[in-house]
């Protein structure tokens, strides 16, 4: 059993003057932190995953601007693997399966924005492929959403994806909890 940390999507464009904010992403990216240094400091696998839109209709994540770039609370060391996507599902046309596999990667512990998007698709195709998944759920970030003309707040849509992907699909963890029964004796 080997344990990579899928860091996904913590990128400026959903913080503060950013043009696709998300409720508390700076807490959630200071979380994601606690769990990278967990990793790095265990010396375990580490993969940060960056969008980039390739749409031409995109209004964020757009090539060679800030917004795309990795948040400065979770960049990437020298030597941690960067895999760039186009699409919510970190797998979906990338590297990602072929690195952890050849890793000998089980067991995913992932953290990243936005919950209901990216997240979520990430860590059904992780099970669908086979993965031990954890989700770290104070480690996320997503916004309010619209259907039918109502508006249903962040804090409902992140219960309520965090709810769905939690027994089957995944563990859902908190920071704390994840830490304290992840911590070296």
């Amino acid at each position: 059993m080997k344990t990579a940390l899928l860091s996904i999507d913590i990128q400026n464009d959903y913080f503060e003057n950013g043009t696709m904010s998300l409720v508390d992403a700076a807490q959630a990216s200071r979380n994601a932190r606690l769990i990278l240094d967990k990793f790095r400091a265990d010396n375990q696998s580490i993969v940060h995953i960056q969008h980039i839109a390739t749409r031409p209709t995109a209004t964020f994540f757009l090539p060679d601007t800030w917004g795309a770039e990795i948040h400065d609370t979770v960049k990437p060391l020298e030597g941690e693997k960067v895999i760039v996507k186009h699409y919510p599902n970190s797998f979906r046309e990338t590297e990602l399966f072929d690195y952890l596999s050849g890793q000998q990667i089980t067991d995913l512990v992932i953290c990243g924005m936005m919950t209901h998007m990216c997240v979520d698709a990430t860590v059904r195709a992780a099970k669908d492929l086979g993965f031990n998944v954890i989700l770290i759920g104070d480690a996320c970030s997503t916004k309010s959403l619209e259907i039918q003309g109502q508006t249903v707040a962040a804090d409902d849509v992140q219960k309520s994806f965090l709810a769905a992907l939690n027994y089957f699909y995944s563990t859902v963890m908190t920071t704390q909890t994840y830490l304290e029964e992840h911590s070296k004796i």
